[in-house]
């Protein structure tokens, strides 16, 4: 066997396997729930459970099966699965299948997609094969679908889902610090230059001179948070945009999502546990309105995107980039509040080495992190394997947030990864850091 051969066959044992164990994790979130509960409309936000499985199964037919080899055929499958054709607020009346149906036939694709893998060459000339770049694709399409699914299930109407396993959060080994670092500025490389596994909107990796500025060491805390509501900030016209106001005016907000007042003090739920809002978490669960308003109380702004992706990977005095704050070992649960299981966010300062190069703490996992910018095309920008993917998206409507959350699987999230919504949306675990001018 060739070195060449050899390489393949383990890069595709690899990905099988990894293909095996993103299943297990999708059927581990949803196996505590009634086939009435996976076919519920919790909030017209979201899918029905049963619609995103079968989304996820449909989505890895059509690019391990049937675009597998070109020339693209679709890029959603037609029919009931289709996002374009079926908005979220739609599939709950839609004819889906009761759970059993559902996996025989995710079983049934995933037998075919393995059978496939067997003959795939991923030395070819096929730039959506190379490397295992569709696979990583389907990989991460399912990553982050698991992601939608949980913040399906945080809305949940009924009995408050309850996982059936969950991992201990380390304790805080600092309080949080409060205090800001300065980026020194100069030339920096955003963005990346890898095809194996980032999606199209994180290339082409370019250079850009970023001026001096300061960014909070720690993502806002609740704490930080509480002092601007008992500030009276969701009714100071003057903090908020128009954007936010008129946000304020049709959502009557007063706090961020889940919290509420019981016995004269603030509480949080997240998923079936209820308690005092903790002070040294970060805040989640907040629009971008709620983090520029907030930002604009204290005196400071939101990071630019281009700002935040320097924060987190530029190393002034090395002058590199790394793949993660730490570097470039790959994201696990010990390294950063990542993957699922912890279900909720963990105490600012409860991973000592999940610390950029200027020192900026928990950059990667707990909350996504909104920055200023709108979800807009790098220099140099080409859509691939398919413009629906992000180009339809570039413009004004979304704002970029970064970094990951509790929710995110380690494999869909890197100091370069954009994840992008509208401004007003909350039910995504977002929470932010501030910014300043140096």
């Amino acid at each position: 066997m060739t070195m060449a051969l050899a390489r393949d066959r383990a890069l595709l044992g690899s990905i099988a396997e990894r293909l095996r164990e993103a299943r297990a994790r999708t059927f581990l979130l949803v196996s505590p729930l009634s086939d009435e509960e996976l076919h519920a409309q919790h909030d017209p936000l979201m899918s029905p459970v049963i619609w995103d499985l079968g989304h996820i199964a449909h989505f890895e037919e059509l690019w391990l099966t049937r675009n597998l080899d070109g020339p693209i055929e679709f890029v959603e499958m037609p029919g009931l699965y289709n996002p374009f054709e079926h908005p979220r607020s739609t599939r709950g009346a839609l004819p889906l299948p009761e759970i059993d149906r559902c996996r025989e036939i995710m079983d049934a694709i995933r037998s075919r997609v393995l059978a496939r893998l067997g003959h795939t060459d991923t030395d070819g000339a096929n730039p959506l094969v190379r490397d295992g770049y569709v696979f990583r694709m389907v990989l991460q399409h399912e990553y982050q679908h698991n992601e939608t699914i949980l913040q399906t299930l945080q809305l949940k109407r009924g009995t408050p889902y309850a996982p059936l396993e969950r991992r201990a959060l380390p304790p805080a080994l600092r309080a949080p610090s409060g205090g800001m670092v300065r980026f020194p500025g100069g030339a920096v490389e955003v963005g990346t230059a890898d095809r194996s596994e980032a999606y199209d909107n994180e290339r082409p990796r370019h250079v850009v001179n970023v001026r001096p500025f300061f960014i909070d060491v720690d993502p806002v805390t609740n704490e930080d948070y509480l002092r601007f509501i008992e500030a009276g900030g969701y009714s100071r016209a003057d903090y908020w945009s128009d954007g936010g106001r008129r946000w304020l005016a049709e959502s009557n907000a007063e706090a961020p999502k889940y919290w509420y007042r019981e016995g004269g003090r603030w509480m949080t739920r997240v998923m079936d546990r209820s308690g005092p809002v903790p002070p040294n978490h970060p805040v989640c669960h907040v629009t971008w309105y709620e983090a520029e308003a907030f930002a604009r109380f204290a005196g400071k702004r939101l990071p630019t995107e281009i700002e935040w992706e320097a924060a987190a990977s530029w190393d002034p005095a090395a002058g590199r980039k790394r793949r993660f704050p730490w570097g470039d070992e790959p994201v696990t649960p010990e390294l950063a509040n990542v993957d699922q299981l912890g279900f909720g966010t963990a105490p600012v300062g409860a991973y000592p080495r999940n610390v950029s190069p200027i020192g900026c703490s928990g950059m990667i996992g707990d909350v996504w992190e909104w920055t200023s910018g709108d979800f807009r095309a790098w220099p140099g920008f080409e859509a691939f394997p398919y413009k629906e993917y992000s180009e339809v998206f570039f413009g004004d409507e979304y704002k970029v947030l970064r970094g990951g959350s509790w929710a995110t699987r380690p494999g869909a999230v890197r100091n370069t990864f954009r994840n992008w919504d509208y401004p007003i949306r909350r039910q995504i675990f977002s929470g932010f850091r501030c910014a300043r001018d140096a």
